[in-house]
C-alpha cells in the first residue's frame, strides 16, 4: 500500500496562517531595534508574555505571531507591538516566494468576499463558549491541565492515537445546521469554494466563512495543552498555526478517502454526525519522508470506528484513509494543528526522528548489528588467547 497523489494530503489553496515556517534568519526592514544579524533565538523566553495581535490587520495569523514573539531576540522584547509585528513579518515573508505571497493575498480576498456576503444562521458558534461546546468531562481534564487529568478522560488503542469524548450533542447539531445554512448559501449565490484539501470534493474550509478566531482559541486553549503533553516531539508545544474544516461522506457525497498523511504536525478529527455506518479509519504507523511507503508492522495496524462527539487526536505523520461510509451520511470536523518552529528545526535535523516508527526500527537494528559485530570481535579475541 503506498500513498496517493502528493507526499501529504494538502490543503487546496494556501492560507495565510500558513504562509512560512517560522524561518530563523531575515533582514530587519522595520523602524525598530537594530541588529546587526536579526534573527529568531532558537530557544524562547518562556517568562516572556507575548502581545495579543487579533486587532491588527495582518498578513499571517495573530496566533502564529503570538507563538513567535516569545522567540525574538531580548533586545526587542520591550519593542512596540507593531515594530514587532511588522519584524516577526518581514521574516516570515522572506520564506514565501513571490507567487506563494500573491496567492494568499488572493485567498484572503477571497475570504473577505464569503464574510462580507454569507449570514450565518448561528452566530453563537463563531465565538468559542467552552460551556456550551465540549462535554464537562472534557473541559474539566483541560481546566486541570495535568498529564492525569488528560488520561483520566482518554484512551490510547494504539501507540500515538488518543480518543476521548468531546463535544456535546447541541453543538454538533448546530454546527450541522451551519453548515448545511453555508452551502445553501453557496448554492443560491452560485459561488465557487474552495474544498479541504486535494483529496476531499465535498465539505468547506471554516476559517473561509468566519471561524477563525473560534479556531484560534481552540487549538490554543484546548488542543495545544493536550499535544504538549503527548506529541511533544513534533512540535506539540509550539502549534502556531491551524487549518480548520469539515468534509462530508455519503453515497451523494465522498465515499471513502485513500491511504495518505496529513499535513500537520498534529491532527484532530471529531465526527459531528449524521446517521451512517461505515466509514472507519484505519491507521498504518508513523513515518517520516524518507519512509511514508515502506511496509505496514503487524502492531500498526488499527482500525477506529467514529461516534458523534468523539475524538480522535493523532500526529498528522500517521499514515490512515476512511473506509467506504456504506449508508447514510456523515460529517467530520478537522483541524490540522502546526508548529512553524518545528518545521524551521526539522530542516536540520541529522539524527534518526523519534517519532518515525520505521527508524525506530532501523535505529534498532543498527544497534543489535553493532552489538552482534562487537561480541563477535570479543569471541574471536577471546579463541585467539586460548
Amino acid at each position: 500500500m503506498s500513498l496517493q497523489g502528493s507526499k501529504y494530503d494538502r490543503p487546496e489553496a494556501p492560507s495565510p496562517a500558513t504562509g512560512g515556517n517560522g524561518a530563523v534568519a531575515a533582514g530587519n526592514k522595520g523602524n525598530g531595534t537594530v541588529l546587526s544579524s536579526p534573527s529568531l533565538r532558537l530557544n524562547p523566553s518562556q517568562e516572556h508574555k507575548p502581545y495579543d495581535y487579533e486587532d491588527m490587520q495582518l498578513e499571517f495569523s495573530a496566533v502564529l505571531l503570538s507563538s513567535l514573539e516569545k522567540y525574538l531576540p531580548h533586545t526587542m522584547l520591550r519593542d512596540p507591538r507593531d515594530q514587532k509585528a511588522k519584524f516577526m513579518q518581514d521574516i516570515l515573508l522572506k520564506y514565501l516566494p513571490p507567487r506563494e505571497r500573491n496567492r494568499a493575498i488572493k485567498h484572503r480576498e477571497y475570504r473577505q468576499k464569503i464574510i462580507s456576503n454569507y449570514q450565518p444562521r448561528n452566530r453563537e458558534l463563531y465565538t468559542l463558549n467552552p460551556t456550551a461546546v465540549f462535554v464537562p468531562s472534557f473541559l474539566k481534564a483541560i481546566n486541570d491541565n495535568t498529564e492525569q487529568s488528560f488520561r483520566n478522560i482518554l484512551s490510547e488503542p494504539s501507540p500515538g492515537i488518543f480518543v476521548f469524548e468531546m463535544l456535546q450533542k447541541d453543538f454538533c447539531e448546530s454546527l450541522l445546521e451551519e453548515i448545511e445554512n453555508f452551502e445553501n448559501w453557496v448554492t443560491e449565490a452560485k459561488f465557487r469554494i474552495m474544498r479541504p484539501n486535494t483529496m476531499n470534493r465535498y465539505g468547506a474550509v471554516l476559517e473561509d466563512f468566519g471561524f477563525e478566531t473560534m479556531l484560534d482559541k481552540l487549538m490554543e486553549g484546548f488542543i495545544r495543552p493536550l499535544s504538549r503533553v503527548f506529541f511533544a516531539e513534533v512540535g506539540g508545544s509550539t502549534l502556531d498555526s491551524h487549518h480548520g474544516f469539515v468534509v462530508e461522506y455519503g453515497q451523494d457525497r465522498d465515499v471513502d478517502l485513500g491511504f495518505h498523511v496529513d499535513d500537520s504536525e498534529v491532527t484532530l478529527n471529531v465526527c459531528l454526525g449524521k446517521q451512517f455506518s461505515g466509514g472507519e479509519l484505519f491507521f498504518r504507523g508513523t513515518r517520516c519522508e524518507n519512509h511514508v511507503n515502506t511496509d505496514t508492522q503487524s502492531e500498526e495496524i488499527f482500525d477506529y470506528s467514529h461516534a458523534p462527539g468523539q475524538a480522535v487526536l493523532h500526529r498528522g505523520r500517521h499514515r490512515h484513509g476512511a473506509r467506504a461510509t456504506t449508508s447514510g451520511h456523515r460529517v467530520n470536523l478537522l483541524l490540522w494543528c502546526r508548529s512553524s518552529v518545528f518545521r524551521e528545526m526539522k530542516r536540520y535535523q541529522t539524527d534518526f526522528p523519534s517519532w518515525c516508527d520505521e527508524c525506530n526500527r532501523e535505529k534498532k537494528e543498527r544497534q543489535r548489528s553493532s552489538l552482534a559485530t562487537r561480541m563477535d570481535i570479543f569471541r574471536k579475541v577471546g579463541e585467539s588467547t586460548t
